[in-house]
Order: structure tokens, then C-alpha cells, then sequence
């Protein structure tokens, strides 16, 4: 506050009164001086502020709102990872986000109809702006869309909530964003206002004084000027299409005369709606125009053509637009043609969004096209390394595929690095915890990480955040506000995409991303990278760079380990046939040159010779990493194996002793040996108890360092057998590294190895996808493996990521990769199979989960089916669908010939239909009924019979004439046809008279002489049996002709095309039909089957299945039935017989074709056809049967409370929710009972379970049947019994029990035969289940339920199980750092 003095004309004074701030008033003597100090106040106060300079301003702005800081109490690092229900936001001293503004400003553009006309002065529209509220464009405060929400409580900024709408993904339409803004705002018609001469907007929207733009009317008549001109100039029909805010325009030229164009222009403005932000930056080309020294230029002044820019032709972002303005006036027509041919080319190419690399020129210019590099690197980067720096920089997306160890982390640093410089943020994601508490251990020293899994939550307001990939896709369905800030998300190992488990969470995390984000992909090798990237781009709708080396860092060889001895059968993924034949000769000759028991003696002591020299080659050389001298004692020969284990297989120490002495001998050590069972590596371990491969000062090392990190623990849990045993294999240099350990020892193993401390690692394959630590030799201990269903082999993808291991970048010039072998050597292909075969496939493993739908139900712009067309598994269906609309299109074009009836109204639609269900039922009774023994009793010569005819859906009336005989394999049949076709073979004499009485001017038709006057071979019928024949047959198939005003024909037929017989049975003769054609024996054939035909159009009746052909299957006899019907109907329908059936059926058949294959394509448009199909909708009906949602699909409570369930099924944990069957338990009952839902192993021991837990367990296994019975119910692949075992396991209940009501870890390991590391990893996850359960709860509203979860979450948090990561632990970090430094230090000084 300003100081108040005393008025120097008044009789008093007023002054401030001590600190208070009171005001006091003295009266002043009769006489004052007009001196200047007495005219001062009594007291004056200090200045409230030191004096504000530059620097004391910039300070206080950064302590205020650049580095907000936390209270060191509560964020010290004695308590860091610790806190496990903490609101960081509550205690942050300032708010994390600025509030969102509460109205805008947008353009306002009325329509040119409804504006108010001036004749006389016409005047431009002068764009106005208007403010418009937020709340009025915004449908909600929890809007799927980035820009319009609301952002939500501080505490769901980084989780996010059930109550959120997930953003929306990027490269989905979002119709609701283009309603979401004012008219104004979106169809870019006052741009085109501007460009028409309206008023040029100097004032910005909201602004009372704009900028003084000089000489932006200049600009605009030039670019005016210029379209005019061009306008004039061009001769033919231009498309010039862009885009503003959406709004498609078109600038259309007609071939008229210049005249009538300058009406044009006034009269129609539109046609010439172009960019105008492209001629306002064309105007400032450079040598566009010159200013004149006052500055000024008159329209007058300007010549146009004169003045036209020059454009670069180099330029690959010149516009249509752009390259029209630089074209020449005489050459407009072709370069303008030329344009609009490569734009219509352009729309038909296939939009590639996969973009391989591999440029030398970003190689070689890199330093000058990133000068300033966000992040310095003390070495020089690979080439992929830079290609994929400068696409970062560009702000692109990018897939790097490598090998292991080849540099693909400096990718992710970079991303962080960027993320940091731009103020945004980055999230690394894991398949695995391991990976992520590593990363963040590695990242801490370079960047502000945080790290988020299931049980650990440390410092999330970091730029840089670390996750598993299921916390990811719960920050995304929940809505986090996070998400706002991420510009990178990076995805380590990618090629667990494969997983059949959680492989699916890749994909729908890729799915949901929003559009701002970008992505990283990291990936060892794979043969489909750029296929996969094609579907990453083309399901977000940007580019994807494909980088990445085949070249390893350190090449390997590959070598087999048999009876000793090192043969080398690979080298540098070039397979070398000459290592194996040599180790199947040694193999050859061990088998085959001694007897049983002599091969027992050589494989027990064969190297009994040797061993004197090797045991003097044992000691460590100066190739090691520690100094010292090895005793002979530590390494016993194989004369200290158990007797019983002798014989054609060495005993398994004797035989890891001669590996370990050959790789001590050859420098090959550290060595990582792969098993592929906890129960191996453990006693592979043991078996080399007596061996000893550290120095005093690195056991020295070892015991300080398990002291240290072991003495986190309660006395109790520092004495674990598991403990206990590994830090005696520890201190020999022996380690051990799978699922069954503790989180801290395999902590502790993994980095004792990276310090190189441990020699000897035996490991489950899980070791080298979840630690960065390579090691100079990989061994296989088999090359088989069990991978939860059955044993197989290795695949070439998991050999390759194992030796991959193998060499360790800067220290070794080779890698080692051993095989060995006891008593088989492996076959050659399976060698090349694993060593130089190509690595798997990244395969989709997108499956639907009722979690998935349920989020995207809760979501109205958010579609399942859009989420099932986006999965990798239909990418190539998607990717296809332009080329499949376009035949459809075609297909629709096409025109067919209607089918014109001689009869009347067209009949032949039931008839082509009647027909299609005689074909069904034909078939079956071809081979039921009419290939049957009693049908072929029937099928004599006579025998009328119905035939299927060959060309027509159709069947015919015949009659047999010639069985089939030893010369002749078929039936020879005469059947009455439709069309006339001239015979094949000569006529006989008969027939050449009634031609030559054809030819004459009697009638058409037959003359028949009377019977006296007739000869032998005219008679119409002949007796059989009173010529004989030769059973040959003169005619030629098929024999055609016509009799008694009908078209016959004489054909071979097969069994299998009889379609009927029937009862009557007619009188021929087969050697005047077939041996010596007659044509009056043909005539009288024809009538006698005429004679039958009742009505003139039915056929004669047929056999009778039961009574006739003695059939006694109910089916065939059934579908004679209908089939014989069915031929009575086409018989009787007009038109069977016509002449023209034959071409209307065909006309009918193409219409029918064209309109399957119409349907066809408009199935695999739809989303009929995706695959999981099916599967969605029987879930659908499952969820709407349990009321999770309603018939509308409206997610209710119920459905509410199954998304909050991720540890779980969802579908069983919400139904015991709902059943209350916790509400009789203990919490620590209730958290037993809980542990079947996340512990994963099978066969277990038998717990001891009390009454409540026994009661308990069987109804939650009852519930787990019925949602089981349900899911078949609706046609689900589910087995209830399968799929109650699958997801409930009980092996635990008792362990959980116990260790809930305090007991100690010791003691619950014994009640089990569960290793301790599994124990560990369900009661840590049944922490995150309890929390879910709790949330629940919560949206419940049962209050009993949620302190009863909040009570077993405690009861279960204590003492080992979590004890917090060593890579998160910073007083371990610490110690390490400098214990470490103090060990080099000192070494230094002894050498």
C-alpha cells in the first residue's frame, strides 16, 4: 500500500501505527515550516517486495508454474515405494492443468440468400465473429473427443474413471467433432468471402485493433488478377479439389467465349472457390513483385503476365493450384490436362502407409538435417538409428526391427528425449514387469520417469512414464486425462503380439490410441514388419517408417557340445553341415565300436586320460575377469558321479562340469544356460554344488551386495530356504533365474550378472525377453520344450531372441551359441529349422472379451464392430474393401437380357426352383435308391425310365434298350427331347424314302402305306425272339432324329442319372434300333412312350420305394417321395418341353449368378463378415440374459461393475458380486476365496480348507458352471467343466488364508507345493483384485462390501511379498553406485 502523508495546509497529520496498519492522527504545532523532512510521516513501513528485476520475475515465474514441487514428507525416499493409496494431486501446491476456457470465438457466415441486398451500392460481406459458450457446443462433460471435454477430477488425471468416455481413436470417424463447432467455424465460406472481395479480416476475432497488413489488398488483386486470367486462358474442365475444415470445392471451366466468361466470373463466384492461403503465400514468392521505394503500388501498375511466380519444379509440395499458376499461357491446355490425369491416377493408386527405410542419404546428411539434436549420444549412432532420430524429429511414427542387443533402446531415449523438449509426454510399454522396472532403473538417470504397474504407482506426474501394456489399456477405456499430454508411445518388444494370451492387448491398445499420439514400435526380427506397419497406418490413418538391420552387433557361431568336444555347425546364420557329420561320426563310432557295457566304461571315464591336463588348463588365464588361481579340488573329475547313473547316458554333473571346463578353457564365460522347466534349472544348480567359479574379492562383492538388499526383510524372511540356498550358489558364481523365485533374488541374480560376477546362469526362457543382460556364451540345454499343451520344438523366432543373448556389444567380437547333446545328435533339418530358418510371423491374436465390449458399449460413437474390423486378423479383408466396392459397383452396372415367354406369363422361375430342389434330393437318391440291388432288377431293356437331361435342369421320358454288358460298360437308353438336331450317322433306307417323300408335295409329316404293301424291314414292331442279334451297335452317339411328330435321341447313360423308374415296361426291338436303324421301329417306339404319358404332360407312375425297390430307410424312402413329386410338378408346368427352356434356363442361371455374386460382395463388405462375428453376438445374448446390459444394449449397473474386473473373469467375479457371496465371510476368508480368480497354476497339492472356505469354494465353482452352461447355451466354444477349471484354480485358498490371518511366510510355504515366487505374484495381484473388487463396491453402493475388501487388502500387504523392487529402491541404487565405485577404485590402485 502507497504511504499516506499529511496535508501540507492542514492543521494535523496522519501516519501508520506500528505493524498493525492502524491509521493515527497528531495535530500539528501553530507554527510549521514548509521544511521537507517534517512533511514526512512519523513511521514508514519497508517495501513489502525486494526490487523486481529480469531475473528475480523469470525465478519466481519457474518456482511457481514450471516446477511445482511436492511435500517432501510425504514423497521422501525412505518412503518410496511404499505408498500405496496416495492422492498425489491433493498435495501438489499448484494445479497440473489450466481450466478449460468457457466460451470461444468462431466465425460467423450467413448464407448470401438471407443477407440483406443492395442494388445500387453492392458491397461486400464483412465476416463478422461471434462468442459462443462452450456448455452450448458440448454435449457433455464427458465427451469422447480430445478437444471439446471437460477435464475431469484430479484424481482420475492419470487412471481415469468408469465414468469417462475413452477418447476417440485416431483414423475412426468422428461425425459428432463436425457438429460439435459452430457453421462459421467449419465450412470455410468466409475464406471464399475474402477471396471474392470481401473486407480482408485485419482485426483478429475478439480483438478491438488488428495489425496493419500493408499491402494484403495488393496481394488479393494480383491473385484475382491472375485467376482471371487463367480463367480466360483455359480451355477445358479442371477439378481442382481441397479441403477447408472439411468443406469439398470445385472450380469448373466450360468451353465458352471471353466474352460470356467475364459475365460468368460476376455471375458465378463459386466456380472459381480456390485456396486462398495459396495465392497469399504465392504473393510473397520470391521476384513475385518489387516495391517501390514509397511503398505504394497501384492496381494499374501491375502487368499480371509480366509479374506470374516462377515456381520450383523440384518442389514436391507445390498444389495443383500452385503448379496451374506456374504453367505457361500457351501450353495451358496439355499442362493442364496433364495435371488433372496424374490427379485421377493419383486417387486410383492404393494408399501404401507402410514407408520402408533404408536411406543413405539421412545417413549421410544427418548432422545437417538435425543440427540440434534433442538428446547427445557419446558414441555414433547406426544407420537405422539415425533414419529413425530424424523421423522422430519429424514427428512421424516409426517400426524399428532388430536384433537383440543391436540398439533399439536409443530410439525409445530419443522419443523421451523429445517428450521432454516439447513438454509433453512419453509412455514406454512392457509386456512384462520385469522390463518395465528395469527401464525405469535405466531411464532414471537420464530423464523424469515414472512408473505404473498393478501394485506400484511412483511419480505419475513424471514426463515420461513407464507402464505394462494392460495399464495402458486401462488409462485409455477409462478416459484418463493423461492421455491429453502423450505425444509417444513406445511398444518394447512387439513381437509379443504373438501371445496367445495377451497378445490381443497389443492390438486393441493400437486400436484405441487417439490420433495426436504417435508410436514407437520396437520389435526383434520378423518376416511381416511391413505388413504389420501397413496395418498400424492404416488403422490410425498416418505413416509408419519401417526401419531396423538384419546385421547383428556381434555375430554368433553356432556349435554342438557332444562327448566333450566343440563342433561348430553355424556361423554367422550360415549353416555348416561338416560340424554335424563330424559329431555323428564320433556318435557313430562310441555305438557301434563297443559293447554295452564298454560304452558304459568309455561314456563314465572315457576322458579319464585327459583329465591331468585339463585340470592343469583349469585355472583362470588373464582372458577372465577376475584374478586368481583355481584349486584342482573344485573340480571333480567324473569318477566322483553316482555309480547308479552310469551307462550309455553320462550322469548330468559329470557332464555340466566338462561344458563349464571347456568354455573355462576356450574364455567363454559369463554363460547363460536355457531350461525349459524351474525344476531343471534348480537341479542343474545342484548339480554343481562343488564348484566354485569366483574370486575372494568378487565372493567379497557378492556377500555385501545379498546382505544389503536381503536386509530389506525381517529376520524371518532373511532365512527362507530359497534364500539361503541361492546365496550359497551366488557366492560360487552359480545363479538360478525363473518364475518360482522371489521378486528380490531374481532382482538380485539379474544384477550380480550384469555386474559379471555370476559365471554360471541357468534360466527359463523368460530370462531373455525380460532382462537387458548378454552374456559372452548361450547354451541349450534341449531343444524341446512344453508349452502348456504339449512338447514341441523350439521355433526359429524363440531360438533367435535366446541367442540373441549371446555376445556382448564393445566386449566380445563373437557370441557363442551351444547345443548340447547327451545321447542323440540332432537330425540336420531340425538344425537348419531353429538356426537359419525364418523367425515367426506376427499373427493375430485378437479375441473378443466381454470387458471390451462393454467399454465400447458404454461409448455411442464407439462401435465393436469397428474395433473387430481394425484388428490385425481382418486387415486384409479391410484392406481390400475399395477394390471389392468397386466390383460391386461393376457387378451392379451390368445388364442381363430379360427372359421373353412365347407361352404368356413366365413360368420359368418356379421351374428353375423346382428344379434346384430335385438336384438336392438327387444325389441322395442316386446312390440310396437307384444304385441299390433291387433297382437294377428293374433296369431291363423296355423298362421306361426317367432320365436327367444333360444340357437342362430338366429330366426326360426313355425307355432301356440295351443293358450293360463285357463290351459295353453303360446303358443305352432312348429318351423323347425338346430340340430337333440332324443325326450323325447315315440314314438307312427307310429313311432316305420318307426323306425323299419329305422332298415331294405331299404334306408335311409320315406316309404310312397299308399293311399288305409294307416290306420286313418297315414294320413298327418285330418280335425279339424271332431275329437273333450280333450285339453290335451301327449307330453313333448321341443318335438324334424325329418320330411321330416328337424329337428323340439314343445315349449312353450310367446308373447314377436314372432319376426314376417307373411301372410300365414297352415292347422293342434292339436290332432294328441299334444294329440296323430303322426308322419305323423308331416310330413305333417313340408312341408306345407316348401311349404312357397320361395327359399328354405326367409321366407314368413310378415304383413304389416300400412295395417295389424294398427299401427300409425312412430317409431315402422319404426323399423318393418328395422327389417324385417334384417331378410331377415340373411335368406339369408349362414349361417342361418348351423350345425355348433350354435358353430361358440359361438366361435365368446368369441372372441368378450375377445376383449371388452381387450378394457375395455385399456379405464381405458388411459386417456379417468378420470372423469373430458370431462369437460377438452370442456374447451379446450372454450379457443380456445377466442383465449387464438391456435390450437397447445399454450398459446397466451390473455391466458397469464387470468392467471395473481385469485380474479376473469378468463374468464370474461380477455374478459372486451380485450373489453376495462374500457376505458371510471373513475379509480374510473373503481374500482366500478371492486368490482362485489370479492364481494360474494347475496341478497342485490338495488344501486344507475349513467349512465357510469349502462352502464357499463350491458355490463360486457352481457359478463359474452356470455361466459356463449359459455361454453354451448361446452357441459359445465353451465347455462349462473346462471353463470352470480354467478360470477358477483353489490351490492357494489355504496359503492366502494363513498368510492373511498373520502368519508367517516360512510357514505358509510349507502348507503348499507352490514355489514361493508364484505365491508371491498371486497375493501381489490379489492386492489389484481387492482394489477392483473395492471400486466396485463403490459403484454398488455396498458399504459393508467395500471397508470388508479395504480390510483384506491390508491384512494381506505386509513383509516380503511386498517388499518394493530394488530397481525402484533409491538408497539401493545408491549403495550399488558407489559400493561399485569403490570396488573399481580399489581395484585400480592394486594393479
Amino acid at each position: 500500500m502507497d504511504r499516506i502523508t499529511a496535508g501540507n495546509e492542514l492543521a494535523f497529520r496522519i501516519g501508520f501505527s506500528g505493524h498493525s496498519g492502524h491509521l493515527r492522527m497528531e495535530p500539528l504545532p501553530p507554527v510549521e515550516g514548509s521544511h521537507p523532512l517534517k512533511s514526512l510521516p512519523d513511521f514508514i513501513l519497508p517495501p513489502a517486495f525486494l526490487p523486481e528485476t529480469q531475473e528475480t520475475v523469470k525465478k519466481h515465474l519457474e518456482d511457481t508454474y514450471v516446477c511445482p514441487t511436492l511435500d517432501c514428507e510425504e514423497f521422501s525416499a525412505e518412503k518410496a515405494g511404499r505408498m500405496w493409496e496416495f492422492d498425489w494431486f491433493d498435495r501438489a501446491k499448484i494445479p497440473l492443468e489450466p481450466s478449460f476456457p468457457r466460451s470461444i470465438v468462431a466465425p460467423a457466415w450467413e448464407l448470401p440468400f438471407r443477407r440483406s441486398k443492395k442494388e445500387e451500392h453492392p458491397e461486400p460481406c464483412d465476416i463478422k465473429s461471434i462468442e459462443i459458450d462452450l456448455v452450448d457446443i458440448m454435449e457433455g462433460a464427458q465427451d469422447s473427443s480430445i478437444l471439446p471435454r471437460m477435464p475431469g477430477p484430479a484424481k482420475d488425471f492419470v487412471r481415469g474413471s468408469i465414468n469417462n468416455r475413452p477418447f476417440h481413436p485416431g483414423g475412426l470417424d468422428n461425425p459428432q467433432l463436425e457438429r460439435t463447432f459452430p457453421e462459421g467455424a467449419q465450412n470455410g465460406e468466409w475464406i471464399h468471402e475474402i477471396f471474392k472481395g470481401g473486407i480482408a479480416q485485419s482485426v483478429p476475432p475478439s480483438f478491438r485493433k488488428g495489425l496493419d497488413l500493408g499491402y494484403l489488398k495488393v496481394f488479393i488483386s494480383i491473385s484475382l488478377s491472375m485467376t482471371t486470367y487463367l480463367y480466360k486462358s483455359m480451355t477445358t474442365e479442371i477439378y481442382l479439389f481441397h479441403n477447408i475444415k472439411g468443406f469439398p470445392c470445385q472450380w469448373k471451366q466450360a468451353k465458352e467465349q471471353i466474352s460470356s466468361q467475364d459475365n460468368s466470373i460476376e455471375e458465378n463466384p463459386d466456380k472459381l472457390s480456390v485456396q486462398f492461403d495459396d495465392l497469399f503465400n504465392k504473393a510473397w514468392e520470391k521476384d513475385a513483385y518489387e516495391l517501390g521505394e514509397d511503398n505504394g503500388l497501384m492496381e494499374s501498375e501491375i502487368e499480371v503476365e509480366a509479374d506470374l511466380p516462377t515456381v520450383s519444379r523440384d518442389n514436391p509440395d507445390l498444389s495443383a493450384l500452385d503448379e496451374i499458376l506456374s504453367t505457361e499461357p500457351v501450353k495451358g491446355t496439355a499442362k493442364l490436362s496433364g495435371i488433372v490425369e496424374e490427379k485421377r491416377q493419383k486417387e486410383n493408386e492404393v494408399q501404401v502407409w507402410a514407408s520402408p527405410g533404408g536411406s543413405d542419404e539421412i545417413a549421410g546428411r544427418f548432422h545437417e538435417l538435425v543440427p540440434e539434436m534433442a538428446l547427445d549420444f557419446p558414441f555414433e549412432l547406426d544407420k537405422f538409428q539415425k533414419e529413425a532420430i530424424y523421423y522422430l524429429e519429424k514427428g512421424e511414427s516409426v517400426f524399428v526391427a532388430a536384433h537383440t542387443s543391436a540398439g533399439k533402446t536409443i530410439v525409445a531415449e530419443y522419443a523421451f528425449a523429445l517428450a521432454s523438449k516439447h513438454c509433453t509426454r512419453a509412455v514406454y510399454t512392457a509386456p512384462i514387469k520385469t522390463i518395465s522396472n528395469q527401464k525405469y532403473r535405466d531411464f532414471s538417470s537420464k530423464f523424469d520417469v515414472g512408473l505404473l504397474t498393478g501394485d506400484v504407482s511412483l511419480r505419475p506426474e513424471a514426463s515420461c512414464l513407464i507402464m505394462t501394456t494392460e495399464i495402458l489399456r486401462s488409462m485409455l477405456y477409462r478416459g484418463a486425462d493423461i492421455i491429453r499430454d502423450i505425444e509417444w508411445v513406445i511398444f518394447d518388444e512387439v513381437h509379443y503380439v504373438n501371445d496367445a494370451e495377451r497378445g490381443v492387448v497389443w492390438e486393441e491398445v493400437i486400436i484405441m490410441l487417439p490420433r495426436h499420439v504417435n508410436i514407437v514400435l520396437l520389435s526383434a526380427t520378423v518376416p511381416n514388419t511391413t505388413e504389420f506397419a501397413d496395418w498400424i497406418g492404416r488403422t490410425k490413418q498416418k505413416k509408419i517408417r519401417v526401419l531396423g538391420t538384419s546385421k547383428r552387433p556381434v555375430p554368433l557361431e553356432h556349435c554342438l557340445f557332444y562327448s566333450g568336444e566343440l563342433y561348430r555347425v553355424g556361423d554367422n546364420e550360415v549353416f555348416l553341415p561338416q560340424g554335424l557329420r563330424a559329431a555323428k561320426e564320433v556318435h557313430k563310432k562310441k555305438n557301434s565300436g563297443m559293447s554295452a557295457s564298454n560304452s558304459g566304461a568309455l561314456l563314465g571315464g572315457g576322458h579319464g586320460a585327459n583329465q591331468p591336463r585339463q585340470r592343469e588348463n583349469f585355472s583362470r588365464g588373464k582372458g577372465q575377469m577376475h584374478s586368481g588361481s583355481q584349486s584342482t579340488s573344485n573340480f571333480p573329475g567324473t569318477s566322483g558321479a553316482n555309480s547308479s547313473n552310469w551307462g550309455q547316458r553320462k550322469s548330468e554333473s559329470s557332464l555340466w562340469f566338462l561344458l563349464i571346463h571347456k568354455l573355462l578353457k576356450k574364455s567363454l564365460l559369463p554363460v547363460v544356460i536355457f531350461c525349459f522347466s524351474k525344476n531343471r534349472c534348480d537341479k542343474s544348480a545342484d548339480n554343481l554344488r562343488s564348484a566354485d567359479l569366483t574370486s575372494s574379492s568378487e565372493k567379497s562383492e557378492i556377500r555385501i551386495f545379498c546382505d544389503k538388499a536381503f536386509s530389506r526383510l525381517k529376520g524371518s524372511d532373511r532365512n527362507l530356504p530359497q534364500i539361503v540356498r541361492v546365496q550359497s550358489l551366488l557366492r560360487r558364481g552359480i545363479g538360478v533365474h525363473h518364475a518360482g523365485l522371489l521378486p528380490i533374488v531374481k532382482e538380485v541374480v539379474e544384477m550380480l550378472f550384469c555386474r559379471g560376477v555370476i559365471k554360471v546362469l541357468f534360466s527359463t526362457e523368460t530370462f531373455a525377453m525380460g532382462v537387458n543382460a548378454p552374456a559372452r556364451t548361450v547354451v541349450f540345454d534341449s531343444l524341446r520344450k512344453y508349452d502348456g499343451k504339449d512338447f514341441r520344438q523350439l521355433l526359429p523366432g524363440e531360438y533367435i531372441q535366446m541367442a540373441g543373448r549371446a555376445g556382448r556389444r564393445g566386449l566380445d567380437d563373437i557370441g557363442t551359441v551351444i547345443l548340447m547333446c547327451r545321447d542323440d545328435i540332432p537330425e540336420e533339418s531340425d538344425l537348419k529349422h531353429v538356426m537359419v530358418g525364418k523367425p515367426t510371423k506376427l499373427e493375430s491374436q485378437f479375441r473378443l472379451t466381454y470387458t471390451m465390449i462393454l467399454h465400447l458399449l458404454r461409448v455411442e460413437e464407439l462401435k465393436v464392430e469397428d474395433m473387430l474390423k481394425r484388428s490385425f486378423a481382418e486387415f486384409h479383408a479391410q484392406k481390400n474393401l475399395p477394390e471389392t466396392k468397386k466390383l460391386l459397383l461393376l457387378k451392379l452396372s451390368e445388364s442381363t437380357k430379360s427372359i421373353e415367354c412365347i407361352k404368356g406369363e413366365p413360368a420359368i422361375e418356379e421351374y428353375f426352383e423346382m428344379a434346384v430342389q430335385a438336384e438336392a434330393y438327387r444325389d441322395h437318391i442316386s446312390e440310396a435308391v437307384m444304385q441299390s440291388q433291387s433297382a437294377h432288377h428293374f433296369l431291363s431293356p423296355g423298362k421306361v425310365v426317367v432320365v436327367k437331361s444333360q444340357s437342362d435342369d430338366d429330366h426326360l421320358l426313355g425307355v432301356i434298350i440295351k443293358t450293360p454288358s463285357s463290351t459295353h460298360k453303360k446303358y443305352v437308353v432312348l429318351v423323347l427331347t425338346t430340340d430337333m438336331a440332324p443325326s450323325v450317322q447315315s440314314p438307312s433306307a427307310p429313311m432316305n424314302k420318307l426323306k425323299e417323300k419329305e422332298n415331294s408335295n405331299t404334306p408335311q409329316g409320315y406316309f404310312i402305306q397299308p399293311k399288305g404293301k409294307r416290306g420286313m424291314d418297315e414294320e413298327y414292331f418285330t418280335s425279339v425272339s424271332s431275329r437273333k442279334g450280333t450285339g453290335v451297335i451301327n449307330i453313333k452317339f448321341p443318335y438324334r432324329g424325329n418320330a411321330a411328330g416328337m424329337n428323340y435321341e439314343v445315349r449312353e447313360i450310367e446308373s447314377k442319372e436314372f432319376m426314376g423308374i417307373c411301372h410300365p415296361k414297352i415292347k422293342i426291338d434292339q436290332i432294328s434300333l441299334l444294329e440296323n436303324p430303322n426308322n419305323a421301329v423308331y416310330s413305333k417306339t417313340v408312341q408306345q412312350l407316348l401311349e404312357h404319358r397320361l395327359d399328354g404332360t405326367k409321366y407314368p407312375p413310378l415304383l413304389d420305394p416300400v412295395k417295389d425297390l424294398k427299401l427300409k430307410d425312412m430317409i431315402a424312402v422319404e426323399s423318393y417321395h418328395m422327389h417324385n413329386k417334384i417331378l410331377q410338378k415340373m411335368a406339369e408346368n408349362k414349361c417342361h418341353g418348351c423350345i425355348k427352356l433350354k435358353e430361358h434356363l440359361l438366361l435365368l442361371k446368369e441372372q441368378n449368378k450375377l445376383m449371388e455374386e452381387v450378394n457375395a460382395l455385399k456379405f464381405q463388405m458388411s459386417d456379417e463378415a468378420l470372423q469373430q462375428m458370431p462369437d460377438f453376438q452370442g456374447r451379446i445374448d450372454v450379457l443380456k440374459e445377466i442383465h449387464c446390459i438391456d435390450s437397447d444394449l445399454v450398459v446397466q449397473i451390473k455391466g458397469r461393475v464387470a468392467c471395473e474386473m481385469n485380474s479376473g473373469d469378468e463374468l464370474i467375479c461380477t455374478e459372486c458380486l451380485f450373489e453376495n457371496q462374500f457376505d458371510d465371510l471373513e475379509p480374510e476368508e473373503a481374500v482366500a476365496i478371492m486368490s482362485a480368480f489370479v492364481f494360474q497354476q494347475k496341478n497342485t497339492s490338495e488344501p486344507t480348507l475349513t467349512s465357510k472356505l469349502a462352502q464357499a469354494k463350491k458355490r463360486l465353482w457352481d457359478t463359474a458352471i452356470k455361466l459356463g452352461e449359459l455361454q453354451a447355451q448361446f452357441k459359445l466354444a465353451v465347455c462349462p467343466e473346462e471353463y470352470a477349471k480354467e478360470n477358477l484354480k483353489f490351490g492357494l485358498v489355504e496359503v492366502v488364508y494363513e498368510w492373511a490371518k498373520g502368519t508367517s511366510f516360512a510357514d505358509i510355504c510349507a502348507l503348499t507345493d507352490v514355489p514361493e515366487g508364484l505365491i508371491v505374484r498371486t497375493i501381489v495381484r490379489l492386492d489389484e483384485t481387492c482394489r477392483e473388487f473395492k471400486n466396485a463396491a463403490s459403484i454398488m453402493g455396498n458399504s459393508a462390501l467395500y471397508k470388508k475388501m479395504e480390510t483384506a487388502s491390508d491384512s494381506i500387504k505386509r513383509d516380503i511379498v511386498f517388499a518394493a523392487s530394488l530397481y525402484i529402491n533409491v538408497r539401493i541404487l545408491i549403495f550399488l553406485a558407489s559400493y561399485l565405485f569403490e570396488v573399481l577404485y580399489y581395484l585400480k590402485l592394486v594393479k
